[in-house]
């Protein structure tokens, strides 16, 4: 394949900006995930005193020591549950992410039980639900280390109650598909959440500490007037002794962990193959910090990315020369064939329509398809309106709607209008979708949207016979200040709008991974079954 030859200066003064730019944001990603961590580890005396690990700690004994680990929506709920940003915590209540157990590449997700006693946060819920999802559609394993109060009764919304029954479908979901469901219960889980435990596969208690009951012995006593103690009533002894819902009874988090690795370990399940063999991209990766300008306006050549993730810096663009804003072509990454859709400007009909084009030829070839997100929208003005931008748009993003291989969307800079569509966002169900510190999404750029409302404002005003520019300016103020605050990953991260917010220099490395998720799951054929695996 050609090189790319690289025009970017390191040097330069614009680089050095956008350089600076970027790390100041991927400090303050860094800052919020270190505050979580923080707040759950101020529990280490209490659960050092119960004989407990905390749930990080339980989570790194589980994983494959040296084995790569991708943690997912870890800035969920930011700003949820307390509008200054400095003193919210993410995460939702929730540790999730894919790693290695055993060697079994699994979806992972522990209750972060040093915060609220691990009550959900806020959407925790839908971190919940998209990890399950993410489990489902690439034939993971589901490990769950449960640790949980389970809903935050203060923050009680009928809606979440309702919504979360579809936890437990997924569970049972997931064991009929043929992905075995392990669970280690460390500690509480009840009422509905003990759900959680006992649509599971394999169960493992841990003794003096799991608690798995529908009702507490105060519900049990104010309801029946009963009075057992919550060992007798949900203990690891009685669930492993007396009702089978415990499988395997753990004398401590330790040995709980070792049993639930033991049984990984234990099944037939495909271990990563033998690594490929490939050449590393000509550039270096640290580079990948000063491409994007702050202002997302500035036109930036998006081969410049694609050079620093493609192995050896090869890359075979398609139809160069038609539609060239809209930069299309086949790379390796870390072996892996790759079909990229990037812009390098508004998408114009001819863009849309190569982009079709090949978004078809790469199902054909079933190569998965990378879009680098850089998009200020489809082009506008009578003469693409004349050209038929709306039916050719259409048909890219029935393109992209009925792609019949894995999708994997990076937001990089800008996603505005029904570029972010056209781009397989969120929307459009990308097999994984991640961020940059730095981009923006929204329906349009705010200047844009100020200027739109102040136009139409003065109109109605005009009508009227009086037009009070003051009252305009002030509205554009407030239209900017709303859209730039929406638009900012750190509103569309905590909303779920993507898998995670990335260090760009980790773009290669997280891209490679998944990929690796995505070919392996469509290799592999697991053991489905009309239903899920029922409890003795």
């Amino acid at each position: 394949m050609p090189v790319i030859e690289s025009r970017l200066h390191a040097a330069s003064e614009s680089f050095q900006a956008h350089r600076a730019g970027m790390l100041a944001l991927l400090a303050e990603v860094r800052s919020h995930e270190a505050r979580s961590a923080a707040a759950s580890n101020a529990s280490a005396e209490r659960f050092a005193r119960r004989g407990q690990l905390l749930p990080r700690e339980r989570l790194a004994l589980l994983l494959d020591t040296g084995a790569p680990f991708l943690p997912l929506a870890s800035l969920a709920g930011l700003g949820h549950d307390n509008q200054d940003l400095g003193k919210s915590v993410p995460g939702g209540g929730l540790i999730a992410g894919i790693g290695r157990v055993a060697g079994v590449r699994c979806m992972v997700s522990a209750s972060d039980s040093g915060i609220d006693a691990g009550a959900l946060q806020p959407m925790g819920l839908d971190k919940q639900l998209r990890m399950q999802e993410i489990a489902l559609e690439n034939k993971l394993p589901y490990v769950q280390l449960v640790e949980s109060a389970g809903a935050n009764l203060m923050q009680y919304r009928v809606q979440d109650f309702v919504r979360g029954g579809g936890i437990f479908r997924n569970l049972a979901r997931l064991s009929a598909a043929g992905l075995p469901v392990v669970t280690v219960t460390h500690g509480s889980s009840t009422a509905g959440g003990a759900y959680q435990t006992g649509l599971s596969d394999y169960i493992v208690m841990v003794r003096d500490r799991t608690r798995a009951f529908l009702a507490g012995p105060p519900l049990l006593k104010a309801a029946t007037g009963e009075i057992a103690t919550e060992e007798e009533l949900g203990g690891a002894v009685m669930h492993t002794h007396i009702s089978g819902l415990g499988d395997y009874l753990a004398e401590d988090d330790r040995d709980a962990i070792r049993i639930a690795r033991s049984i990984l370990g234990g099944i037939d399940w495909t271990r990563d193959e033998a690594p490929r063999k490939f050449a590393p991209p000509l550039y270096e990766a640290d580079e990948l910090l000063g491409i994007m300008p702050g202002d997302g306006r500035r036109p930036v050549d998006m081969r410049e990315v694609i050079a620093r993730i493609a192995d050896g810096s090869e890359f075979l663009e398609f139809s160069e020369h038609y539609g060239s804003a809209t930069v299309c072509g086949h790379m390796r990454l870390e072996g892996h064939a790759v079909g990229v859709i990037t812009n390098n400007g508004p998408i114009d009909s001819d863009g849309a329509n190569k982009a079709t084009h090949f978004i078809q030829a790469c199902c054909q070839s079933r190569t998965p398809i990378v879009y680098l997100q850089n998009i200020t929208g489809y082009m506008v003005g009578r003469a693409h309106e004349e050209a038929g931008i709306i039916k050719h748009g259409a048909k890219m993003i029935q393109a992209v709607t009925s792609a019949t291989v894995p999708q994997i969307t990076l937001h990089c800079g800008a996603s505005y209008g029904a570029g972010n569509y056209g781009m397989c966002g969120r929307g459009f169900g990308p097999r994984f979708c991640f961020s940059w510190p730095n981009a923006r999404t929204a329906v349009m750029g705010g200047e844009q949207a100020a200027q739109t409302m102040a136009i139409v404002m003065e109109a109605g005003m005009a009508r009227k016979g009086s037009v009070d520019r003051e009252k305009i300016d002030a509205m554009q103020r407030q239209i900017v200040e709303r859209f730039d605050r929406q638009m900012s990953v750190f509103t569309t991260s905590a909303l779920l709008l993507d898998d995670g917010v990335i260090d760009p220099r980790d773009t290669r490395a997280v891209l490679a991974e998944v990929l690796s998720v995505c070919r392996d799951a469509d290799a592999r054929m697991p053991q489905p079954m009309q239903f899920s695996v029922a409890r003795p």
